[in-house]
This record gives structure tokens, C-alpha cells and sequence, in this order.
């Protein structure tokens, strides 16, 4: 596995399990606020329940951050992480993320400085608390790779239930039932809002480009819809043709059903050099690969010039791929031949020079 494919796992991962904290510290938190104690939990321990799952919330939201710049494979700058919606990358999804990390860190340093700002202006500060899982699962679901997999799905319905769970609990037992009756029915909006924008937004097809991913990314989740035929013959004007030879390594699926494919190929004839092509993706029941993202090098061998790009068409196993070095830019058309017991693969290619930009339909 690539170092790029385990910093794309890392802030998956990352990701998820700091929603599942934040939803616990909400929970906790809405029964500190209530008051809520027993025997073996008296109030003291809440409380340290509570402040602790928000710091190991806090540091998975880091190694989450840290591994998304890290990664490179969206335009994420160090400033996107805490301006909310600066970001070149579906600015409004990101931004979401960004304000929740703001918050969080407001309602850590007040909490630090409780005693110096007073009881008052901690308070004001701590409410903003219920307002970052609702933000963390709009950030989620409309940047994530994964809002339209069932598992994410039922993992978002299912913090929400427990968050709308604890507090119609508070409300039962509220003093004051006026503030909590309206503070349950607040919940019970966004959770009905959240379902529904998710049901006509992340569950869609289409969702990338209209959340607002740039263009030059989104060609490189292109795979039926765009004709590979056409792709292939856009350009007559030959470079240089040839015979394939190289090997293949795959790892997954994972447990999320998530798999990679890795070749490195020689070309034989023509043009001497190397292709390394990664794929990542969803494993396939009956085999193969739906790609969701691809990496795309040719080191010519005469020149030492490595051209890098990522695949703009698959149809089986043809492979188009735009790759570029400086001003200089090909087109890369692969027909492939996988033995997949010997981990051997074989093929043709052939190149030709781009001299504009392909335009794709958005494929998540």
C-alpha cells in the first residue's frame, strides 16, 4: 500500500471515529447539564467522562486534519482548516468542518480559562457544544468519500438517535420544561433537516461536482460515463506505440469494502520507459475495482523526464490516463492484460500529445 493510499484511510478513519466522540461528548454532556447522576457515576465523574472523550475527540480531529493537507490529493491549505470557507475544495462542506474545529477549540481554551472569564461567558461559549455534531455530520456527509455507503448512513442516523435520545430523556426530567421542550423540538428540526438534505444531496449521484469539487479532480473519479473511444481518438497524432510488460499487487478489501490495485509496467518498443498506475476504490463482488480515485506516472527512459497525471477513462481493462511534465502533456491508452494468479499484467499502449483539457461528467 502506497503511502498516499494510508493517508487516505488514516482520514477516513480519523474522521468517523471523531464523529462517534463528538456524539458521545454530546450525550454526556447533555446528561451533565441535566444533572444526571447515580451511584456508581456520581456528578464529578460525568464531568471527567465528559472533558476527557472531548480531548481525545479533539486529538482524532487533529490526526484527521493533519493527514488530510498531508494526503495532497485535494487543494487543502493549512488556513482551510480554521477559516471557514476559504477553501478552493467544496468550500461550504469544508468550511462546516473548519467552524466545528473552531468551536471546539473556543469552548477548550474557555474551559481553561473559566475561572479568569468567569462562570457567565463560559456558559454563553459551552452552548455552542450542541452545535458541532450537527456540524461535524453536515462536514462528513458532503465532503466525505464515503456519504453515499450504506454503513455511513446508518452510522449518522444512529449518532443522531442517540443525540435526539438523550435529550428528549432531559426534557422528561427538565424543571424547566418550557426551555427543554424547546430545545428538544430544536433537535428534532435538524435531525429531520439533516435527513432530508442528505436524501436530495450526498445520496445523489452528482453530489461532487455540485459540492463544489474543482474540475481537475473530478476527472479523476471519471469512469463509464466518459466514452474511453472518444477519449482515445480525440488526439490521431502518435507519439509513440508498444508492448507491455510488468507486474500487479493489490491489497483489500478492507473492512469498509475498500480495495487497491498496484502495476508497475515496462514499455517494450517505441518509447522505452516505466507506467506505475495505483487505483483505489470499492472491491466488486465479481471481481474488479469501481474506481473512486487513481495515481498515473511515466518515467520516460531516454529523457529521465517522469510525466504524472490520473486516469480519466476506464472501461475494464482500458486504461486512459492524461499524464504531464512541465508544458508537455500525453495521453496514455492502455489495453491491458491482467493474470491475476501470477500477478502479471501485459498489454499496449499508446500516447499522443493533449493540447486541451478533457472535460468528464461527475461520477462518484
Amino acid at each position: 500500500m502506497s503511502s498516499g493510499s494510508a493517508l487516505w484511510y488514516l482520514t477516513r478513519g480519523s474522521g468517523v471515529v471523531a464523529l462517534m466522540l463528538l456524539t458521545a461528548t454530546t450525550v454526556v454532556g447533555v446528561l451533565s447539564a441535566g444533572r444526571w447522576r447515580s451511584e456508581r457515576w456520581p456528578r464529578f465523574a460525568v464531568a471527567a467522562v465528559h472533558r476527557n472523550l472531548t480531548l481525545v475527540a479533539l486529538a482524532f480531529i487533529g490526526v484527521h486534519v493533519a493527514t488530510t493537507i498531508a494526503d495532497g490529493y485535494a487543494p487543502i491549505a493549512l488556513k482551510d482548516v480554521f477559516v471557514p470557507f476559504a477553501s478552493q475544495y467544496r468550500p461550504i462542506w469544508l468550511g462546516l468542518g473548519a467552524l466545528t474545529l473552531d468551536l471546539l477549540l473556543a469552548i477548550g481554551i474557555s474551559s481553561a480559562l473559566r475561572r479568569h472569564i468567569g462562570y457567565r461567558a463560559w456558559r454563553m461559549l459551552h452552548w455552542a457544544a450542541y452545535a458541532t455534531l450537527p456540524l461535524a455530520l453536515v462536514h462528513g456527509l458532503g465532503t466525505g468519500s464515503d456519504a453515499r455507503r450504506g454503513w455511513m448512513a446508518v452510522l449518522s442516523l444512529a449518532c443522531l438517535a442517540l443525540v435526539v435520545v438523550a435529550v428528549a430523556g432531559r426534557v422528561v426530567h427538565s424543571h424547566q420544561p418550557r426551555v427543554q421542550l424547546l430545545a428538544g423540538a430544536a433537535t428534532l428540526a435538524v435531525a429531520i433537516t439533516l435527513g432530508v438534505w442528505y436524501s436530495g444531496g450526498p445520496a445523489k449521484s452528482g453530489w461532487a461536482a455540485r459540492a463544489g469539487t474543482p474540475s481537475p479532480l473530478l476527472k479523476t473519479t471519471t469512469t463509464s460515463t466518459t466514452s474511453v473511444h472518444q477519449l482515445a481518438s480525440a488526439h490521431a497524432l502518435t507519439t509513440f506505440s508498444g508492448r507491455l510488460v510488468g507486474r500487479l499487487s493489490s491489497s483489500g478489501p478492507d473492512g469498509f469494502g475498500d480495495a487497491a490495485i498496484a502495476m508497475a509496467i515496462a514499455t517494450r518498443g517505441g518509447e522505452p520507459g516505466v507506467v506505475r498506475l495505483t487505483l483505489w476504490g470499492s472491491a466488486l463482488e465479481g471481481g474488479g475495482l469501481a474506481m473512486s480515485r487513481s495515481q498515473v506516472s511515466f518515467a520516460d527512459a531516454r529523457s529521465g523526464t517522469v510525466y504524472s497525471g490520473s486516469v480519466v477513462g476506464l472501461q475494464g481493462t482500458l486504461v486512459v490516463a492524461d499524464v504531464s511534465a512541465g508544458g508537455s502533456k500525453l495521453r496514455l491508452v492502455m489495453r491491458l492484460q491482467i493474470d491475476g494468479a501470477a500477478g502479471g499484467v501485459t498489454g499496449t499502449i499508446h500516447a499522443a500529445p493533449v493540447s486541451s483539457s478533457v472535460t468528464s461528467d461527475d461520477v462518484q
